[in-house]
């Protein structure tokens, strides 16, 4: 497999990445100016690739907020509106099946965003790196980054990163 796949996601200090209602407000806004190497990261990017919840959720932002083109993973029927014809697609394949179709069409590393979206493709051993930010909150419970595993999955630490406003970075090497 040539195609990359990466995760860049930021999760509270118990593990969430959102409330149970998949509410996020309590992420920080950009009110420190800092990006957290997320432009670097989306530089390197052909793909934004996220389930049908997360791009449900991306809507209610108000905009658009991706250069790439998004890829939809869903398992329902999803029309996009017209002006996003050209920035979204809409696809029912497996991860596997979404690896083999966007090497395909040339596409040299992809970004997952959304926790079923992470679990499915950890699952099948198609990741290749993590950069996990966490906030300095606890919310009590929510929705998990990581779900059940079938069995270990070995990380190694690349690299870390702290930030003057609590958060902590780290990218890891992901071991199939």
């Amino acid at each position: 497999m040539t195609l990359k796949v990466s995760v860049y996601i930021a999760v509270s200090a118990d593990g969430f990445i959102a409330r149970k209602n998949g509410e996020i407000d309590w992420l920080p806004g950009g009110e420190s100016g800092e990006d957290y190497g997320y432009a670097e990261f989306m530089s390197d990017i052909d793909h934004v690739v996220m389930g049908r919840n997360t791009f449900d959720k991306v809507l209610t932002f108000g905009g658009w907020h991706y250069e790439k083109k998004v890829i939809v993973l869903t398992s329902r029927k999803l029309t996009l509106s017209p002006e996003l014809t050209d920035k979204a697609e809409a696809l029912h394949l497996s991860p596997l099946e979404l690896v083999h179709e966007l090497e395909r069409r040339g596409s040299r590393h992809i970004y997952l965003d959304g926790g079923v979206t992470i679990q499915n493709f950890l699952r099948e051993g198609l990741v290749d790196e993590m950069t996990i930010t966490t906030i300095p909150i606890l919310i009590g419970m929510g929705l998990p980054l990581f779900g059940s595993l079938e069995k270990d999955i070995k990380l190694e630490l690349l690299v870390s990163r702290s930030f003057r406003n609590g958060l902590v970075q780290n990218k890891y090497k992901v071991y199939k």
